[in-house]
């Protein structure tokens, strides 16, 4: 049993919640009002763990660093990063960075992920990047949906360039005869979970892009960039002659499994297909700021009803109340006014519809622990200043990843990373990137 001193339950934060725990890690009871055991786990303030549906974990080699005046010359110096990882490397990384996250309060993870091979394109034996990122997430207690990407072209009408190869297995059929045989190898955990992801529509042809989907499993969750440059919607329309919404839409993509990242740049038709199909859009606020991306049609999302959840992307910040709060300032920069998401809906953001994208879990649209959910859980510290005469579910507003007390996945609580990990990880790579 765990014992909070409060704990958000149905839309509210309740005193003196005990949280009962199976043995496969799922919440089987909540009762408000409820004594302390004498063996509990005692926590003070607790919600639902945070949910983080689009990083690329690499990526948070280059925090701080602004390079280059747009996105496109920023991914040139990412392709170099990447070039300099191999699977040994791969995993401190990705045990550091997911360390990281779960000190922040994130309890799960969508890997967006798309190195799988050596830098001249030859296959690594036994999926080796894959595994990294597996045994990676598993050391570091969070629960990862590792989104197996495809990625076939270099652009719209362009083959992939030399420091792309690493990311394409040549035809959809190779990447789906991978993706089946990756899902037989990966480690056998309650942690881990095998998804899938077509990178863009700059890198499938529509063509490719419907293969891809009937190659794979019905119930699989299944993610794709979609819309963050102007220049990919220009290509895009002068390519195929519709927006990149519309051409997934076609293709079959677009449906209650999937998950559109970014979105930023949509029309109005591209909103109503997203709401038609029962899309998820993953907006990721503070690397769409750090890289430019322009300021997303977020109060439109949001009229139109379309489940909205939070990516950390390149990782410009691991935290999750950033996300929130600035998904929400910039809805009010793109509307010119204030609280178009409500308290409520930003805990919904964070938390729930987290899970719908990564798990498939069904949405009630009321924020809170709920009994069937893994116990997946964040403690905040509210003794914060920061906090100080604030509502607590006025938090996401507020709050920022240093007032997170513990995290607990599984009903367990996982220990708190000094970082050493990471920093040194990191120290390794830029060496390497630098030879």
């Amino acid at each position: 049993m765990i014992w909070c001193r409060s704990a958000l339950v149905g839309g509210q934060f309740r005193d003196a919640v005990s949280i009962g725990v199976d043995g496969s890690g799922r919440i089987d009871s909540i009762t408000c009002s409820a004594p302390v055991g004498d063996s509990d786990l005692r926590l003070g303030s607790v919600a639902p763990g945070f949910v983080n549906t689009h990083s690329h974990l690499f990526h948070r080699a280059l925090r701080g660093s602004v390079i280059g005046d747009d996105f496109w010359s920023w991914r040139d110096a990412m392709y170099r990063l990447a070039a300099a990882l191999d699977p040994d490397t791969y995993y401190e990384l990705a045990r550091g960075v997911y360390a990281e996250m779960v000190a922040a309060g994130y309890t799960g993870v969508g890997e967006f992920h798309y190195l799988h091979h050596a830098p001249d394109g030859r296959r690594y034996p036994g999926h080796a990047m894959e595994q990294a990122v597996a045994h990676a997430a598993i050391d570091a207690g969070i629960r990862l949906v590792l989104l197996d990407t495809c990625y076939l072209h270099g652009g719209i009408g362009a083959e992939l360039s030399p420091a792309q190869k690493r990311f394409g297995d040549g035809t959809t059929t190779a990447w789906i005869e991978r993706w089946h045989d990756l899902r037989d190898v990966l480690p056998s955990s309650p942690l881990v979970r095998l998804g899938a992801a077509l990178h863009s529509v700059r890198a499938l042809t529509p063509t490719e892009c419907a293969a891809a989907v009937a190659g794979l499993p019905d119930d699989v969750p299944l993610h794709v960039h979609v819309s963050e440059q102007r220049r990919e919607n220009e290509e895009c329309l002068e390519m195929w002659g519709i927006s990149p919404t519309q051409l997934l839409a076609e293709a079959g993509v677009a449906s209650p499994r999937s998950t559109f990242v970014h979105a930023t740049h949509i029309s109005d038709a591209d909103i109503a297909l997203i709401t038609q199909t029962g899309v998820t859009v993953s907006l990721c606020p503070t690397t769409e700021a750090d890289l430019g991306d322009g300021i997303a049609r977020i109060s439109e999302l949001i009229g139109a009803r379309v489940p909205l959840s939070i990516g950390s992307d390149q990782n410009v910040v691991s935290d999750p109340f950033a996300e929130m709060r600035l998904l929400e300032a910039t809805a009010r920069l793109g509307s010119g006014r204030r609280g178009v998401l409500t308290a409520g809906q930003l805990w919904l953001v964070g938390t729930l519809m987290g899970q719908v994208s990564l798990y498939g879990d069904d949405a009630e649209g009321v924020p809170g622990l709920r009994v069937g959910d893994w116990a997946d859980l964040v403690e905040i510290d509210e003794s914060s200043t920061r906090l100080a005469g604030v509502d607590p579910l006025q938090w996401p507003l507020t709050a920022t990843a240093d007032d997170v007390a513990a995290t607990i996945v599984g009903g367990a609580p996982l220990p708190r990373s000094d970082g050493s990990g990471l920093r040194a990880a990191l120290a390794g790579l830029r060496e390497a990137a630098a030879a």
